[in-house]
């Protein structure tokens, strides 16, 4: 299987990490992709020119993350990071789509940076992403996940946090130290999550980490 990524993106890095929990990185090459560019297959394998990607052994092609990592749990074998039984699988799913909400908010702020060099960064619209990331941390203090055991909600949440800390677009430490004691507690007991971390960025200063509104 070929997974179509970036180094620098959170949600091909729940794959990665997915995969290496369920024992099936060997079976993956990570292929690096530019989604910017017209050039670049990704805008055939996925019409959204959105990674992560994943394409199989057939051809056919799977994504968001989500879904990959749905997948991933279901050919694992013996392995997985999503509860089988109902109530406890839709509960899970419903908390891992909430660390990628946060996750979402915070890639906006980013661009609004990135994308708008030339215009005024739009407070508002900063406030409103920056007010997600608050909520959905807040909700996160509230049912942490078990930080020693790997599965999607702590998959999803320690990316998120990883994000935050990588690309500074919401200063979160300060407000919450019982989710940097867990973040913590879970990169010392899960390998995968230090060695999937992207490289230094060239440049944090982005308009949203400056203030949390």
């Amino acid at each position: 299987m070929i997974l179509r990524s970036a180094t620098a993106s959170p949600f091909a890095r729940k794959v990665r990490l997915a995969a290496a929990v369920l024992g099936l990185d060997d079976q993956i090459t990570v292929e690096a992709s530019a989604p910017m560019d017209p050039e670049d297959s990704i805008r055939t394998q996925n019409p959204l020119s959105k990674i992560p990607a994943l394409i199989l052994n057939d051809g056919r092609v799977l994504y968001d993350s989500r879904v990959i990592i749905e997948y991933l749990d279901t050919i694992a074998g013996g392995k997985s990071v999503i509860p089988r039984e109902t109530d406890a699988r839709f509960e899970a799913l419903t908390t891992a789509a909430l660390a990628d909400g946060i996750l979402d908010a915070s890639i906006l702020i980013v661009y609004e940076g990135r994308c708008r060099p030339d215009l005024e960064p739009y407070g508002p619209w900063l406030d409103f992403q920056r007010g997600k990331i608050e909520r959905g941390l807040v909700a996160f203090t509230q049912s942490l996940p078990d930080p020693t055991r790997t599965e999607i909600v702590s998959i999803g949440l320690s990316c998120a946090l990883g994000y935050l800390d990588w690309r500074q677009p919401y200063a979160w430490r300060p407000q919450f130290p019982v989710l940097a004691k867990w973040v913590e507690e879970f990169a010392a007991n899960e390998p995968a999550f230090a060695c999937s971390h992207p490289p230094t960025p060239p440049n944090t200063q982005y308009v949203g980490a400056k203030a949390n509104g």
